[in-house]
């Protein structure tokens, strides 16, 4: 599933407008990157946005 563990951020989904002013499905995926993380004193591994790394959302495990 595309989603981060932590803000439920998941893929947003719009249109590819062409210069004819076509219109296709697209999707925009959110910036998931695999971490080792610490939850509740144990370590897990999970899949984070990377806006949540950057905030200091998620504990890095050593």
């Amino acid at each position: 599933m595309a989603a981060c563990y932590i803000c439920k951020k998941a893929p947003a989904f719009g249109n590819n407008i062409s210069h004819a002013h076509n219109k296709t499905r697209r999707r925009w995926n959110p910036n998931l990157q695999s971490v080792r993380a610490v939850f509740s004193g144990k370590v897990k591994k999970v899949r984070v946005c990377s806006r949540c790394i950057r905030s200091g959302s998620v504990v890095k495990a050593a």
